[in-house]
């Protein structure tokens, strides 16, 4: 076993290492409701802002002027880097808004809690999570563009956010688990796989290749640096990028040790299933925790088809992160990480 793997306590007794059973009967933990005040409150700072002619991109924190709700996210904030890492804002009224004055809410919302960063090499702040009619075979597919069940896994910054403007016809749940729990599971059942996930595995850009760049990076599953356990995990991007003749090889043990993390990841004492309703807001922090979504069947009538706005954030006040993030992050530097970064690509939140 690794200096690493040594230095590791033997089992991580944190406030993100919990089990989904357990979770799923202590909402008042993660789920905050809106109350009228809460929405005045944003309604007035998106018309202030968009009545000023600010584009979503330069709205920050300090524009986004939240007297009351601020102090509520600066608490959400500390949940998701230090607490159970995820938490969901229920109550905004996004039926009744255009997308401009939804997209505003959000975007301000996420500002509280970090920087906006790129989601694609298309240099898009605001992404949009939606069925696009295609299928996770073609290799420069991100899965988040079908209906397709997307597997567990972390997203490249320190937190993911979605406001869900429309629901599925069918389908389409959303699901958190604890990587500190995998890992605790993983050292009580079978220590000896751990090493495999300690070390530096490929997984695909799915065609988002900067210059200089391979067509894959290359990360362990599992970091242990300055006292922070941190997971980044995709497996079908793993699995994919052994179509690359030059990555290195999964051997027998790394596929164990991935199907085991991926069994304890499905396992429904571990993970945690809830379905976002129109207007619920949901954080989740990638270094602690990953998340799912299930297939689905969508409305016969686009108007009425799945929609979630989704924002990608570096967090100030977060953890260090080792140098191999920079690799996939583009930095590691605290506050300003994260994201995929193409040359010649021109930052903006598109609407559409």
């Amino acid at each position: 076993m690794s200096m690493a793997m040594q230095e590791i306590p033997s089992e991580q007794m944190l406030p993100a290492a919990w089990y989904g059973a357990e979770m799923a009967g202590q909402e008042a933990q993660w789920l905050s409701h809106l109350c009228p005040e809460d929405v005045a409150e944003l309604e007035t700072a998106a018309r202030n802002c968009l009545g000023r002619g600010l584009d979503l991109p330069q709205i920050t924190s300090a524009e986004f002027l939240l007297p009351s709700l601020g102090r509520r996210l600066a608490l959400l904030q500390a949940t998701l880097l230090h607490g159970i890492g995820f938490g969901v804002l229920r109550g905004l009224p996004v039926a009744k808004y255009s997308r401009e004055m939804a997209a505003a809410i959000f975007f301000g919302v996420g500002a509280h809690l970090g920087r906006a960063r790129s989601q694609n090499g298309d240099g898009h702040l605001l992404g949009h999570v939606r069925d696009a009619g295609l299928s996770s075979d073609d290799t420069n597919v991100r899965i988040y563009q079908t209906a397709e069940r997307q597997s567990f896994h972390t997203d490249s910054c320190d937190i993911v956010g979605l406001l869900c403007l429309k629901g599925a016809l069918q389908g389409g749940e959303t699901l958190l688990v604890s990587a500190i729990t995998i890992f605790n599971e993983i050292r009580r059942l079978r220590p000896d796989l751990l090493p495999y996930l300690f070390e530096p595995l490929a997984t695909d850009r799915r065609g988002e290749v900067d210059k200089g760049q391979k067509p894959y990076f290359q990360i362990p599953v599992f970091n242990w640096y300055q006292g922070y356990l941190s997971t980044i995990y995709q497996r079908q991007y793993i699995d994919s990028a052994q179509r690359f003749p030059d990555a290195p090889r999964l051997t027998a043990r790394h596929t164990e040790a991935l199907d085991l993390y991926d069994e304890l990841a499905n396992d429904p004492r571990l993970c945690l299933r809830m379905q976002l309703q129109p207007g619920d807001m949901q954080f989740v922090y990638n270094h602690t925790l990953l998340h799912d979504r299930t297939g689905f069947r969508d409305h016969p009538d686009p108007a009425d088809r799945r929609h979630l706005l989704r924002l990608w954030l570096s967090s100030p006040g977060d953890r260090p992160l080792p140098d191999c993030f920079a690799e996939r992050f583009g930095s590691i530097e605290v506050g300003n990480r994260g994201g995929v970064s193409m040359s010649g690509a021109q930052l903006h939140a598109p609407l559409y």
